[in-house]
């Protein structure tokens, strides 16, 4: 019933998914979009969801205008990609505004051990054992 609401939206939604990592996005969309897909079916149209790898996490069964972002995300090769791969919080109120959240906690640095760099580590001091 959204899909073609939110992929009207979705080449500025792609922008703001990759913003999301360094902080939380926002983005005011039109409220008649959104009334019109609804066909005149009176429909709460505000939403708090929480995606993880792809799919719809918590408790409670989400809306149609919910599951239908999640399923556009998803049919894009690109943002199906990123949404596989993160956790991600899309808020939807009463304005019309979709907040998106970048939940994804930072990657555990690697600890180097002497043995993985005398394995494939190089000389950073610029000498050679050309002689």
């Amino acid at each position: 019933m959204f899909i073609h609401t939110w992929n009207k939206y979705l080449p500025v939604i792609k922008i703001l998914l990759k913003r999301s990592l360094k902080e939380e996005q926002k983005l005011d969309m039109n409220k008649s979009d959104f009334e019109r897909a609804a066909g005149g079916k009176k429909m709460k149209l505000t939403f708090s969801v929480e995606v993880v790898k792809g799919r719809i996490r918590g408790p409670e069964s989400p809306s149609l205008l919910a599951k239908d972002l999640v399923e556009a995300l998803a049919q894009d090769e690109t943002t199906n990609s990123f949404i596989r791969q993160s956790e991600l919080g899309f808020t939807m109120n009463s304005s019309f505004q979709l907040v998106i959240r970048n939940n994804t906690p930072p990657p555990e640095p690697v600890e180097q051990t002497e043995e993985t760099t005398a394995q494939g580590g190089e000389e950073k001091d610029g000498s050679s054992d050309v002689g």
